[in-house]
């Protein structure tokens, strides 16, 4: 199974805070963890530059890669991404073992499109109001799509998109509704603008009471 994205690692022998510091200050490097599937973890180390610039990519958050560690290939998802809390540096990544038959469960980004032309938006006035930017899935790995869509442009003031409502691409499930109906969450909503919510308000306020006499 040949991927888009390909990294090459080297395998890490010395593990520890210590370790790891010394590997990212002098090694320009950062640990990385394979684990999943069969085999046991392996314990790897990655240039930063190497990875920093694939990260650059959204897909690659979202894809199986080939990861060579020793010039044997193996076929991974991006599982976790520790970065330094101040400074634009990776401190770990985890990558998940996945198998061309067996699915396995990824968080892939959402793509809103047509909200500015949608009847809600454009002809309401209304304003766009975003739930969730992202959906945990279940897919093979050729299967995996880089996003997902969500078409905004026939939705109206006051309508909301659950996950049910979504048009997923073929092979691929949502994890969260095969939990049950009950776990069909909010993804996107049209509200009134608060302008226009306040403007009403002191509509509301600056009207007469029913029955009351004008002086």
């Amino acid at each position: 199974m040949s991927n888009a994205f390909t990294l090459n690692a080297e395998l890490r022998k010395d593990e520890g805070k210590a370790a790891s510091r010394r590997l990212r200050r002098l090694d320009g490097k950062i640990p990385a963890i394979i684990y999943g599937g069969r085999k046991k973890p392996v314990s790897v180390s990655i240039l930063h530059k190497e990875i920093s610039k694939q990260l650059e990519n959204e897909a690659f958050y979202a894809h199986v890669i080939d990861i060579v560690v020793d010039g044997k290939s193996e076929s991974v998802i991006l599982k976790d991404l520790q970065r330094h809390p101040a400074k634009a540096l990776i401190m770990h990544a985890d990558f998940y073992r996945v198998s061309k038959t067996k699915k396995f469960n990824k968080s892939v980004p959402l793509h809103f499109i047509n909200e500015d032309s949608s009847i809600g938006v454009k002809v309401q006035g209304g304003q766009v109001s975003h739930s969730t930017t992202q959906l945990n899935i279940s897919c093979l790995p050729a299967d995996l799509p880089a996003f997902i869509e969500v078409d905004l442009s026939e939705v109206e003031i006051g309508q909301t998109l659950h996950i049910s409502d979504l048009k997923l691409p073929k092979g691929v499930s949502s994890v969260a509704l095969a939990l049950g109906a009950n776990h069909d969450l909010p993804v996107v909503s049209i509200n009134k603008a608060k302008q226009a919510i306040e403007e009403t308000s002191e509509t509301d306020e600056a009207a007469p009471e029913e029955g009351a006499s004008e002086e």
